[in-house]
This record gives C-alpha cells, sequence and structure tokens, in this order.
C-alpha cells in the first residue's frame, strides 16, 4: 500500500499527501469545515501547486466511487453486518419528505425502526450524536446504524415523499 504523509494545517485542516509509483506528488487538503481541495505538485518545484481543485461533499464522494470506495465501502459494511447482525447506511434524507422539518424525536426513528441516527451531515458538515431536538432537513445526509431491516425501515421512512 502506498505511504500516506499527514501534515496538520492549524486553522486550516490536514493535508494528506502520496506520491505515486511514477513519482507525481498529489494530495487532498481536508479543512476543518469538511471541504475539501485536490492538490497536484509541480513537477519541478515539490512545493508548489500545478492545479488545485476544489471539491463539494457530493463531489468528493462521486471521486472517491470513481477511485474505488464504493469497494471498500461494501466491504467495511460487510465487515459491520458481521458484527452481530449490524451494519451501517447512509440515507439522504427527501428535499420534499415527509420527515423534513420534523426532529429526530418527533419521528421517533429509533423506536419506530429499530436503528440509530449516529450523524447528520448537512452542508458538508458533520454534526456527530444528534439529540431528539434536532431538525432534519432535507438533503441532510443521515449516517444509522442497526439491523438491515431496521435499516431498510429508516430508508423508507427518511426518502418517504409528502
Amino acid at each position: 500500500m502506498t505511504e500516506v504523509t499527514e501534515t496538520m494545517l492549524p486553522g486550516v485542516g490536514v493535508r494528506h499527501e502520496i506520491v505515486t509509483a511514477s513519482g507525481q506528488r498529489i494530495g487532498v487538503l481536508v479543512h476543518h469545515n469538511g471541504r475539501r481541495e485536490l492538490l497536484v505538485y509541480d513537477e519541478v518545484d515539490p512545493d508548489a501547486c500545478s492545479a488545485v481543485v476544489n471539491l463539494d461533499y457530493d463531489e468528493t464522494r462521486t471521486l472517491a466511487e470513481l477511485l474505488g470506495a464504493t469497494r471498500v465501502s461494501e466491504e467495511v459494511h460487510d465487515i459491520l453486518h458481521d458484527i452481530d447482525g449490524q451494519a451501517i447506511e447512509w440515507i439522504t434524507v427527501a428535499a420534499d419528505g415527509v420527515a423534513t422539518g420534523t426532529t429526530i424525536g418527533e419521528g421517533n426513528y429509533r423506536s419506530r425502526t429499530g436503528a440509530s441516527i449516529v450523524t447528520v451531515i448537512r452542508n458538508e458538515n458533520p454534526v456527530p450524536a444528534p439529540g431528539p431536538d434536532f431538525r432534519l432537513e432535507g438533503g441532510d445526509l443521515v449516517v444509522a446504524v442497526g439491523s438491515s431491516s431496521a435499516l431498510r425501515d429508516l430508508q423508507a421512512l427518511l426518502e418517504q415523499r409528502s
């Protein structure tokens, strides 16, 4: 596996860099707010970037999938599924859905489905362990843990259109 160098950048985030087999240096800068930049370093001046590509959350996920992250995600899913039948799922709240504008407590999702909402990602910003008063918005990405059937039930509720 290729070695990844991590550099903490105070007030900015973390820069991850690799050197490819052909000697090209590339990196990803993960800002504290979740924004990411893909960095391609100049071959002559190793401290200068020849290209910087700003990526939003959806673009980051799409690029990761193109690069094979789906395979990794599937393997993680299989591993989690083997741990006492638990799995993890990423569910997008429907913009015009019945869950939009309601709190987690009002939805009573854990009691109704058996799945736990462990994080909500809104506008690229994660909200870990949201409480019952956390109000869901259309487009929120919900990260949930539970059995496969519980996650299917939660997904049906969060994606249900009004």
